[in-house]
This record gives structure tokens, sequence and C-alpha cells, in this order.
């Protein structure tokens, strides 16, 4: 726990990995799980006398990310040589942006500690190409211990850097940021956010000062936090060692640190670089990045309902929860599905959103989710809430439905009407079927009209069973009312 005099001052450097079908400045291909080495050639392997090519796509998928959280993005950027010696880093140098940026300014909202939005200032968005891999827990009878193997597959590709202000506060604030980035890049398909596979990583900053300080304090950089719990958890833990430190009267170090997920703890890996470290100088092989305006006016346009809008939307205008608007627009294809089914059934939206929300997102896995796979298509949901509307099957007929439709067994009226799954609502077989069950159970009966309430809901799931689920819930509630009542 954080005590009160003191505040937590946190800011993040998110590494989008763009959707590219190849490299950042070759044409070798963006691949994940190939063979160690095989997706490699003299350019991204940094041989004398490779010369870099922009990607254009490159180009496009970065603005786009820029445009998206309302960032300037500048008609001329350039790129610089970032220097620094590491086995996965061929070159010698990593090719990013420096002093002159793709965009700078722009905002992502977050949920405040007081449940409200808050916004978070972005510094810049900017491009850069990715470093290898190094192994170094590596395992195999050809691999003696202690030794790092370096995939180089991955350098070069093409990434978007994130950094924000330090305007973040708290772990659970930072958790929320990279969750909303993560989705903001599915939503707009500039990247598939999979932190599993490396498409998404954070190095977290953080310090502490005094309550009401201007001036942050000693600042540690937490590197290659690769899940959205692990931010939290490291920075819950750095929090702690150094509120812990300042309170023993001890000096923070200014450095960078892992975090272990096995102990939830950070450890020391290298002292805190600064930019002059890095020796930036503009990239002798690259020149300016030129973006024609026409051009970015055309991605502005492309740009969908950004995902804080359309949830909004779903409340005001088809009167969702904000909750289940939320669980709706977690991925863009479910909304596009939803929305879909409620064009077709227009006078239900609250009806097709619960079974959106509990028929069918249980089925999906995160993938189904993201690509919009649903295992019911958004017609025959509309046209299953319609049925349930005009009385012709109950809810729990319908829920038989889902389970048929999702094996595919055919459409909703074909099913009604082959397997006899029309509603009962003649009221001669109902109140046969109550008179039976309060007759079988007497002292239940007698409790219930004691005013034993919770018997009720028993004595109508008893009825419906006794008619295989297709009578009316509304007749069976009145018969049986007026039977107890009597």
């Amino acid at each position: 726990m954080l005590p009160v005099d003191l505040e937590a001052v946190i800011g993040l450097e998110v590494h989008v990995q763009l959707k590219t079908r190849t490299k950042a400045f070759c044409a070798c291909p963006v691949v994940f799980g190939a063979a160690p080495n095989g997706a490699v050639c003299p350019v991204c392997l940094g041989y004398p006398g490779a010369l870099p090519v922009p990607n254009r796509e490159m180009a496009a998928l970065g603005a786009r990310l820029a445009l998206a959280t309302g960032c300037d993005v500048h008609a001329r950027s350039a790129f610089a040589r970032k220097s620094y010696f590491y086995p996965d880093l061929p070159k010698g140098y990593q090719i990013t942006q420096f002093d002159r940026p793709l965009a700078t300014g722009g905002r992502i909202d977050v949920r405040g500690t007081d449940g409200t939005a808050r916004a978070v200032r972005l510094r810049r968005v900017h491009l850069e190409e990715d470093a290898g891999k190094s192994i170094h827990d590596a395992q195999g009878e050809d691999v003696p211990p202690g030794v790092t193997l370096v995939d180089l597959n991955r350098a070069g590709t093409p990434l978007a850097e994130i950094v924000t202000e330090p305007d973040l506060r708290t772990p659970s604030e930072a958790a929320d940021f990279l969750s909303r980035v993560r989705r903001l890049v599915r939503w707009i398909g500039v990247s598939d956010g999979s932190m599993e596979e490396g498409s998404l990583r954070c190095d977290a900053n953080v310090s502490l000062r005094p309550a009401g300080a201007e001036e942050p304090g000693t600042r540690v950089e937490v590197k290659n936090l690769n899940s959205i719990a692990h931010v939290r958890k490291a920075l819950e833990h750095e929090v702690s060692r150094q509120a812990e430190a300042l309170r023993a009267g001890r000096a923070v170090a200014a450095d960078s640190r892992l975090f272990d997920p096995a102990s939830g703890s950070t450890r020391p890996m290298r002292g805190k670089e600064e930019s002059e470290d890095y020796r930036y100088f503009p990239d002798p092989d690259l020149g300016p990045l030129v973006l024609d305006g026409a051009w970015l006016e055309e991605l502005a346009a492309s740009l969908p309902e950004p995902p804080e809008a359309r949830e909004a939307r779903l409340v005001a205008q088809l009167g969702l929860s904000p909750a289940d608007a939320a669980t709706l627009c977690a991925t863009r294809p479910l909304a596009d599905a939803f929305e879909e089914a409620v064009a077709l059934h227009p006078s239900n939206a609250r009806g097709v959103a619960s079974w959106f929300l509990g028929g069918l997102l249980a089925r999906m896995g995160d993938s189904a989710r993201q690509e919009g796979r649903l295992p019911v298509a958004p017609a025959a949901i509309a046209r299953l809430v319609a049925r349930i509307d005009d009385g012709t099957v109950s809810r729990r007929i319908a829920a038989e439905l889902v389970d048929l439709l999702c094996a595919g067994a055919g459409d909703v009226d074909g099913l009604i009407r082959e397997r006899g799954l029309f509603q009962v609502t003649d009221e001669g077989p109902i109140r046969a079927a109550v008179d039976a069950v309060l007759a079988a159970n007497p002292a239940l009966a007698a409790a219930c009209r004691g005013g034993k309430s919770a018997s009720f809901a028993w004595f109508v799931g008893q009825v419906m069973k006794a008619t295989g689920g297709k009578a009316s819930p509304a007749v069976v509630n009145r018969l049986l009312r007026e039977r107890l009542d009597a």
C-alpha cells in the first residue's frame, strides 16, 4: 500500500508490431514461429553495403494509429540510428525516429481511481524496427548450459512506439491504458495485438514523489513487460519497493529492471541509459519520410467509429447498460455482428444483446471474438429473438434452438416446424399441468400460499418441465397465481 504522502508517477512506452507482410526496410516476410534465422536477408542482418528501403504500409499503419489517438501527424519526419551493442542487434544500431517523430500529441482515456474517464497525454508516436530475439534459457541435447541462442527472424519487424507523458498514477490505470491500446490497435486493424507472440510489449517508467509535488522522483524503468497482468504486478511491486526504500531513508537507484513473474518482483538489469548514451544521429541511408496531405486525409476518413464512441452510442440509442455495451464492443467484429442482428430485428435490441452475451460469447474463445467467428449467424439470432417476441417459442425452447443452430442443424423456422417446438398457449393443457404439480406437492403449495414466495418459482419450473418447456411462461405464471390465490 502506497503511503498517503507519496504518489506514483508512471509513464509507458508501448511497442506495437504493425501488421505488414514484410519488414520495415527489406522484403523479408514478417513471420512468427518459423525456423530460426530463416526469414533474414543482408539488409536486416546488417551486411556492409546493404541499403534499407522504407515500407509504405508501415508508414500507413503508423499514421493510422497516430490519427486514431488524436496525434498531430507530421508531413515530414526522419529516421535516426540508435546505437547500442547486443547479440540480437546485428547492425549495432536500431533504425528508429528520435527528434523528428512521425507524430506528437494525442491522448488515450483511462478509467481513473474515481471511476471516471481521465486523459493520458501522448508525447509521441514514432516508427522503428525491432531487434532480434535472444534465447537465454534454451534447452536441448546440442545446447550447452549457459549458452544464449539468437534468432534474427524478428530483426527489422516494423513497430510503432507510443510514448506517454507521465500522467498515470496507479498500476491499475497503467493496466487499463494497455488494455485500451490493445483493443484500439485491433479495432483499427494496425496490429493483431498479441502479447503472447510479442506483437504488443511495454516498458514502464515509475518514480515516487511527495503527494502534490511537481517534480518526479528518481525514475526506474521496467523493461519488456509482455502481458497486462505483468504490467500491473511489476508496477505494484516497484511502487512498494521504492516506497519502502524512501521510508527507510535509502536512495532509489536510477536503473533498468526486469520483472520476474515467478516471484512477482523486479530485479536490476543495468544502469538506466539516457538519450545521449545511444548516440542518436540521422540515418545517412534514409531520406526524410514525407507524407502527402491528401493521403493522410484519406487515412483519417477510413478510420472506423472509435470503440468508446460506439459503446456510448449503443447505450444512448439502444438502451444497453454500459457494461453490456463494453462487452459487445470488446472487438470490432463482435460489435459489427451485434449491430447486424439488431438491424434485422430493431424492435428489441436488448433482447438481441442478451442472446449475444449469454448464448454466444460463452461458446467463443478470444481468437473467435477477435475475428468475429460467431457460432451462429447474426441473422439467426435476430430471427430467434423475433420468434420469442411473437410468442412462437419460449426462452427455454430458444436455448435448445441455439444448441441446434451451433451444431449446424438448420435454420430457426425450419427447426421449429420440423421438431414441433411451437410454444403452447392453450390454457387447457397448461391448467392440467398446473393442477397436477400442485396436487403432487400439497405441503409446498400450502407454504407458498402462506407467503413462501421462493416456492412459486419452483412451481413454475415444474410446470415448464411437465410441458417440455413449451408452455407460455406468462400463461403458466397467471394460472399458477390463480390456483394459489384461490
